[in-house]
């Protein structure tokens, strides 16, 4: 026994094992006899490796009822199905508790942050992909197989090729601004299409299939003429509600739609530099991106609040501009675009603003990692996009930095980071 699984042993005592016997089976606990089958088990421990970890309590009836453990050299037969019957092969805590007397409980526990996703377990002659729904576990389709080949960072599906599209898809203005404006590079006349592919393609942009140049899915959320043709959940939907809680009755509504970054008059027409782009005057701007349009919806739905200093009045906002600025990027550039159908939700109350970005945080970043400064990307395309437009400062730490030392600052209240089963969530208080 490793030293982990010693202080495992500390933590695991008979009265939480108690505990989670009688709360049942859920997305993180399953019951099993002792005598199921390798392959069932395998099933058992991959799905929830796949998801956030949990525990199988062996020697325990579905009802709750302990029966104890039957087999000999339990721990052995556990690790050898770990190792044989799932890939990549996993280790797992194993420990066994004495229930009563002559009862054991053997309890294998999954860690949260398994970093190898998707484990498969061998089902006859076929590696089977398996996620866990509620007490469940199930196949996985391919989209879910997908998220998690994408959580691993195995995959980056913002450099999948969009079928269908191509270079005409593109506006051409955003991509003049970026390569020749925010860049400061040489780039092809606006009528030169094959130039334009092959820079594109060099810089992941586009991809060559088949001998065909192809937009990817980071290419067109950022310079698509209309993203949503393609990509039903490029976008933003905005609420302001007049209370505390959802209602059917609200201030204003809005879906808001559009590439995400921004179009604006050539340099040459106007002092230009990256550092000073997010302040670009509203005559400089031809077509606001979707952060601009979002971050209008919030200033539109906000208020302020008004004090005298020294005889001077000062208008203080609910809320910092750099910090919503900041929340609804970082929203843009890690949500999962492999979740369809549903966009981001930026949602203002009387007392709070939200934003909710779909998707879990990417593969083993925590809260309290996100806060400490740890930096993980699960759109790298769209990610480095925005840095080079200084929508996102170069060191990555916008949620420590920007977000709570903002709202700290602000007006001492801190955000709260919420990660639930399909969503990560940013809350912003408002002065009382």
């Amino acid at each position: 026994m490793n030293d982990q699984t010693r202080e495992w042993v500390i933590i695991m005592n008979k009265t939480e094992l108690l505990e989670i016997i009688r709360n049942g089976e859920n997305s993180r606990v399953e019951l099993k006899r002792d005598d199921v089958a390798p392959q069932s088990l395998a099933k058992e421990i991959s799905a929830l490796a796949n998801l956030k970890g949990g525990y199988i309590i062996l020697g325990v009836e579905d009802d709750g009822s302990v029966t104890g453990l039957i087999q000999k050299d339990i721990e052995e037969w556990v690790m050898n199905i770990c190792s044989n019957n799932i890939n990549p092969p996993i280790i797992p805590y194993f420990e066994i508790v004495l229930w009563e007397t002559d009862k054991k409980i053997g309890v294998i526990t999954i860690p949260e942050d398994s970093p190898d996703k998707p484990y498969k377990a061998r089902q006859g002659s076929r590696w089977i992909t398996f996620v866990r729904i509620g007490s469940t576990s199930r196949e996985a389709t391919r989209e879910q197989e997908q998220r998690l080949y994408q959580a691993s960072g195995m995959v980056r599906y913002d450099i999948k090729p969009v079928s269908g599209s191509t270079f005409s898809d593109l506006d051409i203005g955003r991509l003049i601004n970026y390569f020749r404006d925010v860049r400061g590079q040489d780039c092809p006349e606006q009528n030169e299409i094959e130039q334009w592919e092959t820079l594109l393609i060099n810089t992941e942009i586009m991809v060559e299939s088949r001998g065909r140049a192809i937009p990817v899915v980071g290419g067109i959320l950022l310079f698509g003429k209309n993203p949503n043709h393609y990509l039903p959940q490029a976008g933003i939907s905005a609420v302001a509600y007049r209370g505390k809680e959802k209602d059917y009755e609200s201030i204003e509504r809005g879906t808001i739609r559009g590439a995400i970054v921004v179009k604006f008059t050539p340099a040459h027409m106007l002092s230009f530099s990256p550092t000073n782009f997010v302040t670009l005057s509203d005559k400089d701007i031809v077509d606001r991106g979707l952060v601009e349009r979002a971050v209008d919806f919030v200033r539109r739905n906000t208020g302020s609040k008004s004090y005298l200093v020294e005889g001077r009045r000062i208008d203080k906002p609910d809320y910092p501009e750099e910090v919503i600025r900041e929340t609804i990027v970082n929203a843009i550039a890690h949500r999962d675009y492999t979740i369809n159908g549903t966009d981001i939700e930026i949602s203002i109350y009387f007392d709070r603003l939200e934003v909710i970005s779909p998707g879990t945080l990417p593969n083993t970043i925590t809260i309290e990692r996100m806060k400490a400064g740890c930096r993980a990307t699960r759109n790298e395309l769209i990610k480095e996009v925005l840095r080079d437009y200084h929508y996102v400062e170069a060191t990555g730490l916008g949620v420590p930095r920007k977000i709570i030392a903002g709202m700290l600052k602000h007006n001492n209240t801190e955000p709260d980071l919420i990660e639930e089963e399909y969503s990560f969530t940013v809350r912003l208080w408002r002065e009382k």
